[in-house]
């Protein structure tokens, strides 16, 4: 992209000062800060001036899921389709591993962790021997697409790469960088993190999909004819991965996506609920659930939304790629170091501009239909979100032992 080029993008979307000290830069910062405009979509800023209109909620009332009793009755009929369309290449596995150990003191990949107390036990080793038990199950190896960021993409790959990805096969292990989105101040203005750079920052969760496509690798999913995605967080070192009964059970039930959940421990427990939202599957944060909504009961007396979702979810790819040009855009305010009006460093206090972000959820909201899949906490449900108390290191170890995992 010329300067002239990007003057004239800069202009269409009123961000003029982007080039503001573009004659104080190397040539290589210059190089660098135009290929940046050339490739950022700035169409969404203007957005934030009308971002109450964005998310309104529609009518919440329950979706019940499929539990326990149910699931132990059938476990064998929907195991076996599970495993069928598994040893048929259909399921691929997709690893949200993007972020970074900080709130467990660690300047390396969250993956990177080690949980061992006698000896080595990462996070990335839980989640690919959890994989592994389903490709010995199967008798097939499935492909797992590992979403890193531009901070820990290159850790991340030389890391399995020297743990020899913990006997996971080498072919099936697909890499790409998730997407960035720009920051803007509360007027829709982009902000400076450098003289020549934009500030930005990942594009939500639900940006697994537009980024694993723009990288190439849908062409791989295409390739290897996969037909469902198996989206799931890198911190929850319990869960289980292509779960042929759940992709079975989602299968036998005729939908097209399926989502593990937990019995909630509390009423407010800060977990999002499977729900409906004007008749179609959807996510109710715990934040948003009412008095109401609390004490409702379904017909057996028991709480109407009371199973948790664990970011573990199943996809069928046709209306995934069906969906996208329909993502809802989350506009949320953050602290975000930048640019002063005098050129220097601002490290603010408090909220100082917007980050753009599609979340996973609004994809459930987008799909027909979805089956909410219990499973039990205490086997698939260790989320590491800090070093002590609630979901912490401290908790996950704790059950990492009581499921026989040697520490």
């Amino acid at each position: 992209m010329t300067l002239e080029q990007a003057k004239n993008k800069l202009a269409k979307y009123g961000q003029e000062h982007v080039l503001k000290y573009y004659n104080e830069l190397s040539e290589a910062e210059k190089t660098s800060l135009l290929m940046q405009i050339q490739t950022a979509d700035m169409s969404a800023l203007s957005s934030c001036k009308n971002k109450e209109e964005l998310n309104s909620r529609g009518v919440i009332t329950p979706l019940a899921a499929m539990q326990l009793e149910e699931i132990r009755a059938n476990q064998e009929q929907f195991t076996a389709i599970g495993l069928e369309a598994i040893r048929q290449g259909k399921m691929g596995a997709v690893m949200l591993a993007g972020g970074m150990g900080t709130r467990l003191g660690s300047d390396a990949p969250k993956g990177m962790y080690n949980l061992g107390i006698t000896g080595e036990l990462y996070i990335f080793e839980c989640q690919i021997k959890n994989l592994l038990d389903v490709v010995r199950q199967a008798d097939a190896w499935v492909h797992l697409f590992i979403m890193t960021s531009d901070k820990n993409h290159d850790t991340t790959v030389a890391f399995l790469k020297e743990k020899d990805f913990f006997g996971y096969n080498e072919e099936y292990v697909h890499f790409f960088i998730q997407e960035m989105a720009l920051c803007s101040d509360f007027e829709g203005k982009i902000l400076l993190e450098e003289k020549g750079k934009m500030a930005d920052s990942p594009n939500g969760n639900g940006g697994w999909f537009i980024s694993m496509k723009n990288t190439g690798m849908l062409d791989v999913v295409h390739r290897e004819g996969i037909e469902w995605l198996n989206i799931f967080a890198v911190d929850n070192v319990l869960q289980r991965i292509a779960d042929p009964c759940l992709l079975g059970a989602t299968l036998q039930r005729n939908c097209v996506s399926g989502a593990k959940v937990v019995k909630k421990n509390a009423p407010r427990e800060g977990v999002g609920v499977l729900c409906l939202e004007d008749g179609r599957p959807s996510i109710v944060e715990y934040y948003e659930l009412t008095d109401e909504m609390v004490e409702a009961r379904d017909e057996n007396g028991e709480p109407a939304y009371n199973f948790g979702a664990i970011l573990n979810y199943i996809f069928r790819l046709k209306e995934l790629e069906a969906i996208q040009a329909s993502m809802p855009l989350h506009i949320v305010e953050k602290k975000i170091p930048c640019l002063d009006e005098n050129g220097e460093l601002l490290q603010p206090e408090t909220p100082n501009g917007f980050k753009y972000e599609t979340l996973v959820l609004d994809m459930v909201h987008q799909m027909p239909n979805c089956l909410p899949f219990e499973v039990e906490r205490e086997r698939e449900f260790a989320p590491i979100k800090n070093m002590t108390g609630v979901d912490s290191v401290e908790t996950a170890r704790i059950l990492l032992e009581k499921n026989g995992v040697v520490l």
